[in-house]
């Protein structure tokens, strides 16, 4: 059969890519091919279709047999949901100052989710006991919000991941206070592969009560998940997706998405991919005098400090943005169809404009 005809245009360059974000990738071809296998015929609207109901069984491959996901729209929507499920009304939650949920989310999970954000300094990223000690007190005080999640990042919004057993130290001291442990996975693939295990490794096998599953970093049109670990957990979780504007009515298509991606590897070779990506980024950067990497790269990004007007006028042929514009600091981010050339070219261009 000939495709059919469409009287839309492309309106953009297929050829031109950037570094600001691995949201501006497209979709991956394998996801595109699995939205069109799923389309066609009509399925039961709302999550009782085929596609959701065998995502199940690939997230229960992921994440253990208790493991239970609920698709939504998009990342922030994942974290509002997911954190008012393990919260009560005068629930607080205990995460890092540069946390997504904090600096990037809209202050969503405040106005949206009705909770309150109990931010703590890090130096890279990464909450640890201690830290949260700094946060975690007064549950008896009705004076002030109260303490019971954790949430953390992982890799973080600094680039950098945790170790399963730094993970592992961060549940079991929560647990141990009487709190829940949540974990905003945007790009949990690139910390997978980064750490070269499973997402289980640093999830539930350590104690992760409910987890934001991200989609859209990784190849996906759109499309994220709330995968609930600890069942004993959460509450109404249905009920908060549909209240939270999350629950899509022809969910087959956010649920083959998630399937392409992990019913086999694709989530892995993605990862990996932008992962090199940033690695050869790192090395190019490096050698470069004048510029300064700011943190471990240990994912997909890298930040870096640099003369203010040699990224302005960088930016005049690659997208990219700064983190902190007084500091002159920028973040650069490879995605799973960034190319060799397009970082080689990047990094002759930085170089150039260095030496000006």
């Amino acid at each position: 059969m000939n495709p059919p005809k469409t009287d839309a245009r492309r309106h953009h360059d297929p050829d031109v890519r950037g570094f600001a974000s691995d949201n501006y990738a497209g979709a991956h071809p394998e996801v595109l091919a699995a939205i069109a296998l799923a389309n066609g015929g009509h399925q039961i609207a709302y999550g009782e279709d085929d596609y959701t109901a065998n995502l199940q069984q690939v997230i229960r491959g992921h994440f253990g047999p208790t493991a239970e996901a609920f698709p939504v729209f998009n990342g922030t929507g994942a974290n509002v949901v997911a954190l008012q499920a393990i919260t009560d009304r005068w629930g607080a939650v205990i995460c890092a100052e540069s946390a997504h949920i904090h600096v990037d989310e809209g202050g969503a999970p405040e106005r949206m989710g009705g909770l309150k954000l109990l931010t703590v300094p890090t130096p890279d990223g990464k909450l640890t006991p201690e830290l949260i000690d700094k946060q975690a007190f007064g549950w008896d005080d009705e004076h002030r919000a109260m303490p019971q999640v954790v949430s953390i990042a992982q890799n973080t919004e600094l680039g950098t991941l945790y170790t399963p057993d730094e993970i592992r130290a961060i549940c079991d001291h929560a647990h141990g206070l009487g709190m829940k442990v949540h974990l905003d996975g945007s790009r949990i693939a690139n910390a997978a592969a980064s750490l070269d295990v499973p997402m289980r490794t640093f999830t539930n096998a350590v104690g992760v009560d409910i987890l934001s599953l991200g989609g859209t970093k990784n190849g996906a049109i759109f499309g994220e998940a709330v995968v609930v670990i600890n069942q004993d957990a959460v509450k109404h979780m249905k009920h908060l997706r549909k209240l939270s504007m999350q629950l899509a009515s022809k969910m087959r298509f956010v649920s083959v998405q998630l399937e392409a991606l992990l019913a086999k590897d694709l989530w892995l070779r993605n990862a990996r991919h932008a992962n090199e990506m940033a690695q050869r980024l790192a090395e190019g950067v490096r050698a470069v005098h004048g510029v300064e990497i700011l943190y471990p790269v240990q994912a997909n990004a890298v930040f870096a400090r640099l003369p203010h007007d040699v990224s302005e006028r960088l930016q005049k042929q690659y997208r990219f943005y700064f983190w902190d514009e007084a500091a002159g600091d920028v973040r650069w981010m490879c995605a799973f169809d960034t190319r060799e050339e397009d970082v080689d070219g990047f990094v002759a261009a930085l170089k150039e404009e260095m030496a000006r």
